[in-house]
């Protein structure tokens, strides 16, 4: 249409007109739902458009999705890192352990300088409202929040402390095996899943095969029952009665030969203030959400396998936990 004003030709805007102009927002938006649930392919399937295409109105659908959320202002917030391709790729995720949303994705690694780039982004005033944070315990995170957001309490994962644990067990397991022959390696050999579970999540028969096997070898039981017992540690209010814990089942390790459970005992003593953290009533936050994220995060990059686009991937995580859009 032609401007009345300065005589040029100019193309109207239209507010329920997509990104793509063959489509509408209204259009976009109901792509964009269907992606929530099914991949593009069949999407595109379903509605007979091209690949490209649905993926482009999916991606208008997760920007929008952002937009209505607006900008993060979290307490509380947990820091992990994925591997985004073979080859030691790594990038960050944080979550709002409150609101129970991941918040930002990015980094080109899982260096301290990566992490820098998400207190960057959300600004000085809001990283100085963190009160805690939650993250392995890898130094890069907890300098990097140590300089941006100094007053932030930080709490070690529980689950990455019990998967080094997890990690020492199996040391022992395999030491074992190299060291029996004939019938006693039996009782070890297929069992490895079976003792890095938790015995509550054991099916009868796991529970069997793992009794027979504590009969044979004396230290896997041994070793099975600290991994076990070394949960309790989070149950505890008061840092004291924590500390009195750990010290006597770091105590209970004397005279076992289990040199893997003392390096990770080691390990604890030099980190115990990030994870006595958990101790105080105020940082009883639920700890297992950023290890529910990753799990979802996994199903999301098998259902993309193949797709080089990381923009997409950010979308995707950050937008998996916010609700639909209104079509």
């Amino acid at each position: 249409m032609k401007c009345r004003k300065c005589s040029k030709v100019v193309q109207e805007e239209l507010d329920w007109i997509a990104d793509n102009p063959f489509y509408t927002k209204r259009f976009a938006y109901h792509v964009g739902r269907r992606c929530r649930n099914a991949t593009i392919k069949e999407v595109a399937k379903e509605h007979q458009l091209r690949w490209h295409t649905v993926k482009e109105l999916e991606k208008q659908y997760m920007r929008e999705q952002l937009a209505v959320a607006g900008t993060p202002t979290p307490r509380v917030i947990g820091i992990d890192e994925i591997s985004v391709r073979k080859g030691h790729s790594y990038r960050i995720v944080v979550s709002d352990l409150e609101r129970r949303v991941p918040i930002w994705f990015g980094g080109t690694d899982r260096s301290e300088k990566s992490l820098d780039q998400f207190y960057a982004f959300l600004g000085d005033k809001s990283s100085k409202n963190i009160t805690l944070a939650v993250m392995d315990m890898w130094k890069a995170f907890r300098n990097s929040t140590e300089q941006h957001a100094p007053q932030a309490a930080i709490l070690f994962d529980k689950f990455h402390v019990l998967r080094h644990l997890s990690d020492a067990l199996d040391k022992v397991r395999r030491s074992e095996y190299a060291r029996l022959s004939g019938k006693d390696r039996t009782f070890i050999k297929g069992q490895k899943y079976a003792l890095l579970s938790n015995w509550e999540n054991l099916s009868r028969d796991g529970r069997k095969n793992l009794e027979v096997l504590f009969t044979a070898n004396k230290r896997l039981n041994k070793a099975y029952l600290l991994k076990e017992s070394f949960a309790q540690l989070w149950s505890y209010h008061r840092e004291g009665w924590a500390r009195r814990f750990f010290d006597n089942w770091r105590a209970a390790l004397k005279w076992q030969r289990l040199e893997s459970f003392e390096k990770f005992a080691d390990m604890i003593d030099r980190h115990w203030d990030g994870i006595a953290q958990y101790c105080k009533p105020e940082n009883k936050v639920s700890l297992g959400f950023v290890e529910g994220l990753n799990n979802k995060i996994r199903v999301i990059q098998r259902r993309a396998y193949g797709l080089r686009d990381e923009e997409y991937l950010r979308l995707k995580i950050l937008t998996a936990l916010l609700p639909e859009l209104e079509i």
